[in-house]
């Protein structure tokens, strides 16, 4: 164990003597701990930080967007809603679609293998 191990290591058993972490938030539950086996180990740091400051890549993005607007449309009881629903959905997928193809993406068997486990990462 090098040096700075060994000071934090200290810390933490001085601090634990001090009673410093008895009252902490959660104490004695079950911790949530969230699975990443479906993120490359490599991506997982950079994964956490996007999603804990609420990025979503723009063709994530744009699919929450679609599934937002299939539910709307399916919800509408109005002709008019309805249409306006339909134009706005097409014009997403038309968006979303020239975004792959900018980006190579349909090409890149990376983004085929994790695409689908990333978006329900996010919810979607």
């Amino acid at each position: 164990m090098d040096f700075a191990s060994r000071m934090a290591e200290e810390k933490i058993q001085q601090a634990i003597r001090d009673g410093e972490f008895d009252n902490l938030p959660g104490k004695g539950k079950k911790q949530e701990l969230e699975d990443l086996s479906a993120v490359p180990e490599d991506m997982r740091t950079s994964y956490l930080m996007m999603k804990n400051s609420g990025y979503l890549p723009e063709e994530i993005r744009l699919q929450k967007e679609l599934v937002s607007l299939q539910e709307m449309l399916d919800l509408a009881k109005n002709p008019e809603q309805k249409e306006g629903y339909r134009k706005r959905l097409s014009e997403k997928e038309i968006q979303l679609r020239m975004l792959v193809e900018k980006k190579n993406l349909n090409k890149n068997s990376g983004f085929r293998k994790y695409s689908g486990k990333i978006t329900k990462r996010f919810g979607i």
